[in-house]
């Protein structure tokens, strides 16, 4: 059996995970200079250099990177064997998650997880649309992208996109048009783009990477343009966005997990209009080979749980199993 000094693997994992000397250090409890020791040592036997500095950041090489997630996997098996070994109930699980998603539906369910799981140490991690699935940046992910065929995605929530407005507003909107207070909840009225498009429209530009591109997608449903003399807001985030309704500042266009929580019930209306899918789909995506770890079939199966509960994924999406690359 052919093996690298296998005291520098660890100190090589935390390094690039880290991507610092001097924080895997810390993190070791052991010396800066002992570090670059056992990365010197795995170099020198691998006869590749496995990092290189770019000013003042420390970035993996591609050999460094390849060899990073081909043994990440095995260190965090061999962590966990040893752990049920020694009996030891806490399961460490490190879950990059979209900030949208976390603030407005993740964090507020987390206390169910706790009580579910007591023995799971969840870690999140913020991250971006377009992640790295990686072992290095996470054990899990909540994305909008399948990015690499070595992991399994299962589907939590198909996003599609419904104007709001805080219930102060939409009295000023029925007053202007002559509807009762009630009418949001009467199934037979839809107000008409037209009608839409006369008071101020929130609109977040990261949906679609362009100024007012959600709205015109909105519109575009009904097969109409975004009028040209539209009064818009515009946002670079949907949380800003729903903020700016929730202060009676016109109308959004916001999706199912940003109006998760009862109070969002009392502070705004959903108006009557027709709904956008976007094609967005939020999923959690983890390593296929790591598929029976604990940490992850529990977080798989909470994550499913709480989004049926919520109604973003239906029965329907759940037995049809996952949706993998």
């Amino acid at each position: 059996m052919k093996l690298p000094p296998l005291r520098a693997l660890p100190v090589f994992e935390a390094v690039a995970r880290l991507n610092s000397f001097s924080r895997a250090a810390d993190e070791l409890n052991v010396s800066q200079s002992a570090v670059s020791h056992q990365i010197k040592a795995l170099e020198d036997y691998l006869g590749e250099a496995l990092f290189q500095r770019s000013g003042r950041y420390l970035v993996l090489t591609e050999e460094g990177r390849t060899y990073h997630d081909n043994i990440s996997s095995a260190l965090l098996q061999i962590e966990r064997a040893t752990e049920s070994v020694l009996g030891e109930a806490t399961s460490r699980l490190r879950l990059a998650v979209l900030s949208s998603f976390a603030v407005r539906w993740l964090i507020p369910r987390l206390p169910s997880l706790q009580r579910a799981h007591s023995q799971l140490d969840l870690v999140l991690e913020m991250t971006s649309e377009t992640p790295q699935l990686s072992d290095r940046v996470a054990d899990c992910f909540i994305t909008i992208h399948r990015g690499s065929q070595a992991f399994t995605y299962d589907l939590l929530y198909r996003e599609r996109l419904f104007p709001i407005c805080s219930r102060q507003y939409w009295r000023t909107i029925c007053e202007t048009l002559a509807l009762p207070e009630d009418a949001a909840e009467d199934d037979h009225l839809a107000l008409t783009p037209e009608q839409v498009a006369r008071f101020p429209l929130l609109s977040t530009y990261s949906i679609y990477g362009r100024e007012s591109g959600d709205w015109a997608a909105w519109f575009g449903v009904a097969e109409q343009a975004l009028p040209a003399k539209a009064r818009i807001q515009h946002f670079s985030h949907m949380l800003m966005a729903l903020e700016a309704a929730r202060f009676h500042q016109g109308i959004a266009l916001t999706n199912d997990y940003m109006l998760s929580e009862e109070a969002d019930a009392e502070a705004f209306v959903r108006l009557p209009c027709h709904t956008l899918i976007t094609g967005d789909c939020f999923y959690f995506a983890h390593k296929t080979s790591r598929r029976n770890e604990p940490g992850i079939r529990r977080m798989r199966r909470w994550l499913i749980e709480q989004a049926m509960a919520s109604g973003l994924r239906t029965r329907i999406e759940t037995e049809s199993g996952t949706d993998p690359a």
